[in-house]
């Protein structure tokens, strides 16, 4: 009788395939501009933009810091705020009957003009660009918990109550495992939109930031650094996505995931 071979482990395929498809797009973009001589003003090679990282006028490590600051210290404070406020909401009727409503309206207010005003109120730097990204990811944490933590079967929840459970061992046991995937779904819609908010404070006052790079850039038409700037953003925004999948991988099984 053969002895059956070991399985051997498989690629992640897809995610080789994606790297590939990265990598080929910029070798044509590196090709097409030197083909077609196309003025670097207007759209210069990788190979130029990433030469800008040498340049130490740009400060790229703070300027990053700064705004990774920004995002990641906004979509923390959406996530705890949306959760918590979901929760009260939850429990009580009257809260989500006064409120509720309210939070929606002011939802509705378009985030770029509220920056100004923002800015009036609490000056201008850090603080205020990571309370204008919270403001944009707040409301898609909100709602999307408070459809998960809506959706537990009644029965279910009677049955807890029947056993004399308090209200934070319904949620720690039940309420919050049963709305992980509801939460994760609206982290994720924030986690894009919590890049926005933070470019938007640094574009209309600030100091610091890639975002603050960019406008001092755009002057002197150094398009190579505004492209890196784009990059690093970019790239701040796919490490923050990526952390929230890795951790919904975690903690949600895969057949109860919404995306």
């Amino acid at each position: 009788m053969a002895t059956p071979k070991p399985q051997q482990s498989r690629l992640p395929t897809n995610q080789l395939i994606v790297v590939g498809v990265h990598i080929a797009a910029f070798l044509l973009w590196e090709l097409l501009v030197r083909v077609l001589e196309v003025q670097q003003f207007i759209l210069p090679p990788p190979s130029e933009i990433l030469a800008t990282l040498a340049g130490e006028q740009y400060s790229w490590i703070s300027n990053s810091y700064v705004t990774a600051l920004e995002i990641f210290g906004g979509y923390a404070l959406a996530v705890v705020l949306g959760v918590l406020c979901a929760l009260i909401f939850t429990w009580s009727r009257l809260a989500f009957v006064l409120f509720f409503p309210l939070l929606v309206t002011l939802n509705m207010i378009p985030k770029v003009a509220l920056g100004p005003l923002v800015i009036v109120w609490f000056s201008y730097g850090i603080g205020t660009n990571i309370l204008i990204t919270f403001s944009l990811c707040f409301f898609p944490i909100l709602l999307t918990t408070v459809r998960g933590l809506r959706e537990i079967e009644p029965d279910l929840l009677d049955l807890v109550k029947s056993l004399r459970a308090s209200r934070w061992q319904t949620f720690y046991y039940i309420q919050l495992p049963g709305s992980l995937p509801y939460i994760f779904s609206g982290m994720k819609v924030a986690a894009i939109l919590a890049v926005a908010g933070a470019i938007v404070g640094e574009f209309i006052a600030s100091s610091r930031g890639l975002g603050y790079l960019m406008i001092q850039v755009q002057a002197s038409l150094d398009t190579p650094a505004m492209f890196m700037a784009v990059i690093l953003i970019t790239l701040i925004g796919v490490v923050l996505y990526g952390l929230v999948m890795a951790l919904e991988h975690f903690l949600v099984p895969k057949d109860a995931r919404l995306s």
